[in-house]
């Protein structure tokens, strides 16, 4: 299958683009930023706003996708510094990508949300379907994207589905996340010998290692529409405390000061989140099931990390 991908330059932009290609899809990468030296791959790279309808039609129009993986947005703790710039890109663009894709006759649509999408005062793990009351522009902007995507779904039969992912790792340079503290044990930890997390060492929060993470987002997109039960989906992998990432870390890098000093806006974003997820309809519906927990993704970041630092890209 053809497939485009919106704001290809992220992490998990470059890692999907390699997925597909090695599933053999067609694929069609954009972002408003030029092709980075990171993306290594042969493929073709278009220049694409999310907030300009008359761009993303005219990019659909031209390379006729049958799919389209929506990841353009502004993260977390960045949308907070620039909530209205975050609501344009992340709300009104994921309208104008869907309203191309009716106009256009694109028949899927798969959407990133997330954990911020949720509030305080959940259950523990959050289950799929719950009231959600985010505190952050960020959270807003992933919540009605859901619930608009389901709209598109239900009036005009856009096979429209997607995941909320935990924080998500990756070896790279962190991107504004929220979560990037626990990023930062791995990559400070290694390059500079410590590291001051932002948040209380007892701050649990749902992560995963972004393999499993983009394994998924392709799982979800490939499942027959017969076996799925609604559009959108809670994954889970591990839910450590920061203290227990450190813990792991230290033991695969001995001698690394790991140390923590809470951030008020950013601690109160992480105790907005859930500490845990119930992914039991992912794992019922699709088969969802993760590879990784917190010591095989240590095990596989040392790594990863360590030939970041030796070929300069860190």
């Amino acid at each position: 299958m053809r497939v485009l991908i919106t704001g290809s330059g992220g992490q998990v932009g470059l890692e999907l683009i390699s997925f597909l290609l090695g599933r053999d899809h067609d694929v069609i990468a954009s972002d408003v930023a030029p092709k980075p030296d990171a993306c290594t791959h042969d493929v073709a790279w278009e220049h694409l706003d999310v907030t300009q309808p008359d761009e993303i039609r005219e990019v659909i129009e031209r390379v006729r996708p049958g799919a389209i993986y929506h990841l353009a947005a502004i993260l977390s703790a960045r949308g907070e510094q620039i909530p209205h710039v975050t609501y344009e890109i992340n709300q009104t663009g994921t309208r104008n990508m869907l309203e191309a894709c009716r106009e256009l006759d694109v028949q899927k649509f798969i959407f990133t949300s997330t954990i911020a999408a949720f509030g305080p005062g959940l259950p523990d793990p959050v289950p799929n379907e719950v009231s959600m009351r985010p505190t952050t522009m960020y959270g807003i902007t992933k919540v009605a994207g859901e619930l608009l995507g389901e709209y598109y779904r239900q009036k005009w039969g856009l096979d429209f589905r997607g995941v909320r992912f935990p924080g998500l790792i990756n070896a790279g340079v962190p991107g504004g996340g929220t979560s990037d503290y626990a990023l930062h044990m791995y990559t400070s930890g290694m390059k500079d010998g410590r590291y001051e997390s932002f948040c209380h060492a007892d701050t649990r929060i749902p992560l995963m290692y972004m393999p499993d993470a983009i394994r998924a987002l392709v799982e979800v997109a490939e499942a027959p529409r017969e076996k799925l039960r609604r559009s959108i989906y809670n994954i889970a992998a591990f839910s450590p405390t920061a203290g227990q990432i450190a813990e792991s870390v230290a033991q695969a890098i001995p001698g690394v000061d790991l140390t923590f000093k809470s951030d008020p806006l950013r601690q109160a974003i992480l105790d907005s989140w859930p500490r845990a997820l119930d992914d039991s309809a992912a794992r019922e519906e699709w088969g969802w099931r993760p590879q990784y927990d917190l010591d095989g993704m240590t095990a596989d970041m040392v790594l990863q990390v360590r030939q970041m630092i030796a070929d300069g890209r860190l």
